[in-house]
């Protein structure tokens, strides 16, 4: 493993130098685009392929003796940005923006860091269910993502058309693309997460009722609950009372903080602020 367990130092070996070549190989991409262009696309996508490497030494558990995984809050939020850039990589391939692949390297960097400092322990899967749940959890937090971007987006090119100036995001924001499709795409991420996050709820719920050891009213379940009651609201108000632009993003945002705040909050507390491993 690239850390031992509960260390908050990195170790020497191969996974070091995984951890410090996927990290130069993003920050490349954060070299602007009217630069090196070629460099900075071949940077992403050189980090994406080791960073999934890196995922599946961390999450997995490879290489470690025992059987189990680390689900720390750093491979999570590890995970939910390699899927948001996995996004990014396929539709860049039909409408490119530069702009957005900068940001991301640098959210890469991150990432991969995140994940190498503070892998959390190695848990051991009491249930059969526990894989695919987690696997659902990790997923609406990567469509969620994307959801955000895609609502960082449209606010962008909304505040273009209203100022007839360069966007917060930069100019080259979403370039070419219609305001009503931008739009579609976004609640299209959305929809989906909901739709896979209510099903992370339901699994959850089974998980509990089938295990010795599980627990209802814990942080990440109540978070995670709000969430969904939020992203809920926004699409029944969407559907109902037509709500679009600002008035939409607010809630979306709001409810992927809540998600947020679900595990990853609650492990960074647990992990980092309190010192404390897995329960």
């Amino acid at each position: 493993m690239i850390l031992s367990t509960g260390s908050s130092a990195l170790a020497p070996g191969s996974g070091l130098l995984l951890v410090m070549v996927a990290s130069g190989l993003y920050l490349l991409a954060t070299v602007p685009a009217n630069s090196w262009g070629r460099l900075s696309a071949a940077g992403l996508l050189g980090g994406f392929v080791l960073h999934a490497l890196l995922l599946l030494i961390d999450i997995a558990g490879l290489g470690v003796a025992e059987p189990g995984a680390r689900l720390g809050f750093g491979p999570v939020l590890s995970t939910a940005v390699w899927m948001v850039i996995a996004v990014y990589a396929v539709e860049s391939r039909l409408l490119p923006v530069p702009v957005v692949r900068q940001w991301l390297g640098l959210a890469g960097v991150v990432a991969v860091l995140l994940a190498a400092t503070f892998p959390g322990d190695l848990r051991v899967m009491h249930s059969a269910l526990a894989p695919l749940h987690f696997a659902l959890g990790v997923g609406s937090y990567g469509l969620f993502g994307a959801a955000v971007l895609h609502g960082l987006w449209l606010d962008a090119a909304e505040r273009r058309i209203r100022t007839g100036g360069p966007a917060a995001l930069g100019a080259g924001a979403a370039p070419g693309m219609p305001l009503l499709q931008l739009e579609r795409i976004t609640f299209r991420f959305v929809e989906a997460g909901f739709v896979v996050l209510t099903a992370t709820l339901l699994l959850g719920i089974v998980t509990t009722l089938s295990s010795p050891q599980g627990r209802w009213l814990e942080h990440k379940t109540v978070f995670s609950v709000l969430a969904w009651g939020v992203i809920g609201a926004l699409l029944v108000g969407r559907r109902v009372r037509g709500w679009r632009g600002r008035q939409a993003t607010r809630w979306l945002y709001s409810g992927a903080v809540l998600l947020l705040l679900g595990y990853a909050g609650s492990r960074f507390v647990l992990e980092v602020v309190l010192g404390r491993g897995t329960p």
